[in-house]
């Protein structure tokens, strides 16, 4: 669109409070709908993270001692964890950096990278599972079923400890997300060690451990295809699953007054909890325009939970007046403007 309501570069580490931004009402950036990443969330992620990276060092030390496949797979997969908690904090403290003249959104998206490293992380470690899985049927090794099963309850309560931690703070973040995945995913480890090592102790049958790891893996498999397509998606620019361009139109038309039409729509999410749009709206003849700009900034807050609006009038097909100059200056101008 030629004008808006108020470009992208408004976001360039300026006090947002200069503006009164007319045309939207009450638009005073609190972002209060977005999920924030308190002091003590970031605290709760970095006390997650050195227990997870201490526990995983025993539990491979545990793996190496006992010659359990599952323990060794799951002290890979708590590697993992450590990293995607690692990455959470590292983005949580990036992201809070203001923006600047280059970087007009800040290091937010940092977030969404970090994310997409633990996704592919833990499709590494699911190949090196499946790899190790395969040799042991080849040539199976002994398995110290005693050693094995202390490790694995140890492993089992320290998971729990930090699953519940961790969803005590902010648990909407693509990082977040990925971190309980993570540690949901080695849990289910941590309880199939427990079964190999039960079935292993009674029956001595060692198979059981790299077949319990390999359906572990797949677990893991699943969580990070997820995890995958997430941040993918907001990569790739995607519409949040309820915000589309269709769902955003219909429902402006039906609740807005002295709206006609609404066009050239684009919605994306800047980071998990953070959507922003552009797009035009063509008022009747009749209408009073701050009104239906307001009106359609609320909508767009209250229904799809859009925290920044860029919004720009279309007279009769062309869309050139700024919402901040309604008026007959503005709309001669448009007119010169094609």
């Amino acid at each position: 669109m030629a004008n808006s309501s108020h470009s992208h570069s408004d976001h360039d580490g300026h006090d947002h409070s200069k503006h009164d931004h007319s045309h939207g009402g009450s638009h005073d950036h609190d972002h209060s709908h977005v999920p924030t990443v308190t002091k003590d969330n970031e605290r709760k992620i970095l006390i997650s993270f050195f227990i997870i990276f201490t526990f995983m060092i025993v539990e491979a030390v545990g793996g190496v001692i006992s010659g359990s496949l599952a323990l060794l797979a799951d002290s890979g997969h708590m590697l993992t964890d450590a990293i995607a908690l690692g990455l959470a904090y590292v983005a949580f403290r990036l992201g809070r950096r203001a923006a600047d003249s280059q970087r007009t959104f800040g290091y937010a998206r940092f977030e969404v990278i970090a994310g997409l490293v633990n996704a592919l992380t833990l499709f590494g470690i699911v190949g090196f599972i499946v790899y190790e899985a395969i040799e042991r049927f080849r040539e199976p090794q002994p398995v110290l079923a005693g050693s094995m099963f202390v490790v694995a309850i140890i492993g089992m309560l320290v998971n729990l400890f930090v699953l519940w931690y961790l969803t005590r703070g902010d648990s909407e973040h693509v990082n977040v997300k990925g971190a309980i995945l993570h540690v949901m995913g080695d849990l289910l480890g941590s309880v199939g060690a427990i079964v190999a090592a039960i079935v292993i102790w009674y029956t001595g049958w060692t198979p059981i451990d790299p077949i319990l790891s390999v359906f572990v893996s797949l677990l893991i498999l699943r969580s990070a295809w997820s995890l995958l397509k997430n941040t993918l998606h907001i990569l790739l620019e995607g519409a949040p699953v309820n915000a589309g361009s269709t769902q955003i139109s219909e429902h402006l038309l039906k609740t807005v007054p002295g709206l006609q039409k609404v066009s050239h729509i684009h919605v994306w999410s800047l980071t998990s909890g953070r959507v922003l749009a552009t797009l035009q709206v063509q008022p009747t003849e009749d209408a009073d325009i701050r009104g239906v700009c307001k009106q359609v900034e609320h909508e767009l807050k209250r229904k799809f939970s859009i925290e920044h609006p860029t919004i720009g009038i279309d007279w009769d097909g062309m869309a050139s007046c700024s919402l901040e100059e309604p008026n007959t200056a503005a709309l001669s101008h448009a007119g010169h403007s094609h």
